[in-house]
């Protein structure tokens, strides 16, 4: 630990993807760094959210080939097939223990000062110096001084009173994941068709949980392409997943046989919901994931001066610092794409031009680029995607061209037996750029990963089908889609559509 009267250079407050990221980045430019943190190392994504939710995901998806694919490759399973979900937990928490413990290595190795507690910003300028009190779960008090403080406070999932959350039968999604919950409920019913409510819907009915989703907008993943979301549909509802769209959720109540959830349709006007005729659905757990709260009270950052509307952290978008001079905020706490790999990204962004504001480091200001972010949902098959979706390329760009190609045609995906699925490539039809891509299938987050990085260096549709991709390998796909946007991919039928 520094001494009383030592000043860090940077003081982060949050260790999660956003905030120990930004400490180790600062250190590899020699500046002296101090992380705090209250609960748990690695935040949210280490602990109870992508690590965990992934972790658990092979174990499902090992199930589902296991159920559906071995015979397809000569293997012979005898006997029935054995979902044990708690040796499932275990091996999960092994993981995020792992990486936990890697983590906390890293900043080992870094000699950067790990501040167990709640940190507050109680006052300062970058004239002189922030002000930084750590107060521990013993109420026990240490404050230290930074030149400049980064905000990595991220988020918590939302409490909503009429859903009555008791962490017991109504759950969120830190509840799920926690490293006590090893039992599963035979029904669940899942208050909300985003992202993680489809991954844990995902997850769950592979170990033999009949799974509700209830949706208040007209479909699941709002925000993807209706084929995507169709292909999913599709696969959800063949291995028993039902989906309820444009449902409002006016309450859930714990019940003596689990639980209940009460709702009428979501067009539903606010004065006619008492007398519209209500739908209920009955399951022994509840899962709600229909959103997170930004994690921005009690930071001291109101009496700084510090502008948060809605919960959210005001940011210049630009360079991650707030209306206060030398006070930065990164991650779900500013509400600007929550997702971890772009909390790393503003990460970068604020060390470098809080450093650079300093004065003395190898560094020099950055500016964030938020156009080419990548998507990616772990259900059975896989999303990616990044960029603009069609009808937003046509409405920005007008005429555009679009290539697709299938799993079903592709030879590597035949010998995996991961033949469902497909992708698409949007290119501006006069420039040849890649606007956009998304795909479902085997592998498609790291499909989509070429595609971004051919977006960053402006590399077009075309040059991407110059370069050449290994033969037999999923990776093929991109190149029989980009070849497609100019109606040229080799082993698809019939013309581009």
């Amino acid at each position: 630990m520094a001494e009383e009267n030592d000043i860090f250079d940077l003081i982060i407050i949050g260790s999660g993807p956003g905030g120990y990221y930004s400490a180790l980045r600062a250190a590899q430019y020699g500046a002296k760094v101090a992380l705090v943190e209250k609960q748990n190392l690695g935040g949210t994504c280490s602990n109870w959210g992508c690590i965990p939710t992934k972790a658990l995901y092979a174990s499902a998806k090992m199930l589902e080939d296991m159920k559906e694919k071995a015979e397809l490759a000569g293997v012979k399973c005898e006997g029935n097939i054995v979902a044990d979900f708690s040796a499932a937990a275990n091996r999960k928490n092994e993981v995020v223990k792992a990486l936990v413990d890697g983590i906390a290595g890293l900043l080992k190795t870094r000699k950067i000062p790990l501040y167990w507690g709640t940190g507050k910003v109680e006052g300062g300028s970058i004239d002189s110096s922030f002000d930084v009190s750590v107060t521990g779960k013993d109420g026990n008090k240490v404050h230290i001084k930074g030149k400049r403080v980064i905000i990595a406070t991220g988020s918590t999932p939302a409490l909503i009173p009429a859903f009555n959350i008791d962490h017991k039968k109504i759950l969120t999604s830190d509840d799920i994941l926690h490293p006590d919950f090893k039992s599963l409920p035979k029904s669940m019913i899942i208050i909300g068709g985003g992202v993680i409510g489809c991954e844990f819907a995902n997850i769950f009915a592979r170990f033999g949980v009949k799974i509700t989703i209830l949706e208040y907008l007209d479909t699941i993943l709002a925000t993807e392409e209706q084929p995507i979301i169709r292909e999913l549909k599709k696969k959800f509802e063949s291995i028993g997943i039902d989906i309820f769209t444009s449902q409002n959720v006016l309450k859930v109540e714990a019940t003596e046989a689990g639980v209940k959830a009460t709702t009428v349709p979501a067009t539903t006007p606010k004065d006619m919901i008492d007398a519209t005729e209500k739908t209920i659905y009955e399951a022994e757990m509840c899962l709600v994931s229909i959103g997170r709260a930004k994690v921005s009270q009690n930071l001291g950052l109101e009496q700084l001066g510090v502008k948060i509307e809605k919960g959210q952290i005001l940011i210049n978008q630009d360079t991650c610092e707030t209306n206060k001079k030398g006070v930065y905020a990164i991650g779900d706490v500013t509400g600007v794409f929550m997702l971890a790999h772009v909390a790393s990204h503003q990460g970068d962004i604020a060390v470098a031009n809080a450093l650079a504001s300093i004065g003395g480091f190898n560094v020099k200001p950055r500016f964030a680029n938020y156009n080419i972010i990548p998507y990616t949902i772990f259900t059975s098959p896989n999303i990616g995607s990044v960029g603009l979706r069609e009808k937003a390329a046509k409405d920005k760009r007008g005429a555009i061209n679009v290539g697709r190609f299938f799993y079903a045609s592709l030879g590597k995906a035949k010998c995996m037996g991961e033949e469902d699925g497909f992708m698409m490539v949007i290119a501006d039809a006069s420039t040849d750029e890649i606007l956009g891509a998304t795909c479902i299938g085997a592998e498609a987050p790291e499909l989509i990963s070429e595609i971004t990085v051919a977006m960053h260096h402006e590399i077009t549709a075309h040059e991407l089908g110059e370069v050449v991709h290994s033969h037999p390998t999923i990776s093929e796909m991109v190149l029989e889609t980009v070849e497609d946007v100019h109606g040229m991919a080799i082993h698809k039928v019939g013309r581009r559509k």
